[in-house]
C-alpha cells in the first residue's frame, strides 16, 4: 500500500464517522476490492491535492466482515465482537457493524466527498448505520466545556500505542479501533455548578489542569480512565474523539473513537468507567454522557492491505 491510513494523526477540523453493515446475501467480496482501491486512491490523491490539509480516510474491518470477506486466518489475536459491559446503572452496549470509516480533513467538503464516494461503492451492498459529521469546538473541548484528548500520547508516543507490535507479527502496523456514540443530558449537566463539573471529570475546566490525587474523587472520569500496567507505567490509547449535535433537536454528543496497539487496554478501561473500581464507583461522567453503538472495529496493517488493495 503506497499511501498507508494515517491512525496516529491528529483530530482534524472536520470529521466524518461511517458504520456500514453488508446486506444478507451481498457479494461483497469484488465491491471490497474495489472499494480498498477507492481508500488508497483517496489518500494518495489528497496528500498531493490538499498538502497541508492533514487528510485522511481509515477504514476498520469488523469481526464478522472478515469472516465474510475470507481474509486470512489466523485473525488478529484481539479481533472480537464487543460484549455489553453491564454495570450496576450503566451499560455498555454492542452494536453491529462490519465496516467503519473515519474521514478527517481541514474542509468538510473534502470529508464530504469522500463518505459521498465510499456510499456510492458500497450503497449497492451495504447499508449505512451510522453516519456522525463531527467539528472542532473551540480550543479543542468536548460539547461538555473540557478540553477532551489531554491525556493523549504525542509525538514519538503516538505509534507506539497505537500500532500492533511484535505480539502480533502478521498484523505488525495495524491497529484496534473502538468507538462508542454518546448523547449528552446538556440539561442536567449545565445545571451542576462549575465547581461540580470538575469532580465528575477530574480537571478544571478553564485550566485544564488535571487534580491532585488527594482532591480529585475516585469517581471522577480521570481516576477511572487512566490505567496503568502492573509496572505503574501509563497505558494510553489515541483518542480522536469529535462533538457532534442537532441543537434544534437538543441533540448533542461525543463521538468517541479509540486506537490502541491492543484491544485490552480499551476494554480494561471501558469496565473500570462502566462497572466501576471498586465495583459500584463508577464512572460519573455516564450519569450525563449515554452511549448509543460500541463497536470494536481492526484496521488492516499496511503490509496486509497491499495484498487486499492488489487482489491476492
Amino acid at each position: 500500500m503506497n499511501q498507508p491510513q494515517n491512525v496516529t494523526d491528529y483530530p482534524n477540523n472536520n470529521t466524518i464517522f461511517m458504520v456500514w453493515r453488508f446486506k444478507d446475501d451481498a457479494d461483497v467480496k469484488s465491491v471490497f476490492e474495489k472499494l480498498c482501491s477507492l481508500v488508497e486512491n483517496m489518500n494518495r490523491s489528497y496528500a498531493i491535492r490538499v498538502v497541508n490539509g492533514r487528510t485522511s480516510c481509515v477504514m476498520g474491518i469488523g469481526y464478522a466482515a472478515w469472516i465474510k470477506l475470507g481474509l486470512p486466518m489466523p485473525l488478529p489475536k484481539e479481533l472480537k465482537d464487543f460484549e455489553p459491559i453491564t454495570g450496576s446503572k450503566h451499560t455498555a452496549i454492542a452494536s453491529p457493524g462490519d465496516l467503519h470509516f473515519h474521514l478527517r480533513g481541514m474542509d468538510m467538503g473534502i470529508c464530504f466527498d469522500m463518505a459521498s464516494d465510499i456510499a456510492h461503492v458500497l450503497c449497492p451492498v451495504a447499508d449505512c448505520t451510522q453516519e456522525v459529521h463531527g467539528f472542532r469546538y473551540w480550543d479543542g473541548r468536548s460539547i461538555l466545556g473540557f478540553v477532551d484528548g489531554t491525556e493523549n500520547p504525542i509525538g514519538e508516543e503516538r505509534p507506539l500505542f497505537a500500532l500492533v507490535g511484535d505480539e502480533d507479527p502478521a498484523y505488525a502496523g495495524g491497529s484496534y479501533l473502538f468507538v462508542q456514540k454518546y448523547l449528552h443530558n446538556m440539561k442536567n449537566w449545565e445545571s451542576l455548578p462549575t465547581e461540580e463539573q470538575e469532580k465528575v471529570i477530574g480537571r478544571y475546566k478553564m485550566s485544564d489542569i488535571e487534580m491532585p490525587d488527594e482532591v480529585k474523587p475516585t469517581n471522577s472520569h480521570s481516576a477511572l480512565a487512566g490505567i496503568e500496567d502492573e509496572a505503574g507505567n501509563d497505558l494510553k490509547i489515541i483518542r480522536d474523539n469529535m462533538p457532534f449535535g442537532h441543537p434544534s433537536k437538543g441533540e448533542v454528543g461525543t463521538y468517541f473513537i479509540a486506537y490502541s496497539k491492543n484491544f485490552s487496554t480499551v476494554q480494561e478501561m471501558l469496565t473500570r468507567m462502566f462497572i466501576g473500581n471498586p465495583p459500584g464507583n463508577y464512572d460519573r461522567i455516564l450519569d450525563f454522557s449515554t452511549p448509543q453503538t460500541e463497536h470494536t472495529i481492526f484496521r488492516a496493517n499496511d503490509q496486509y492491505a497491499a495484498a487486499i488493495f492488489s487482489g491476492t
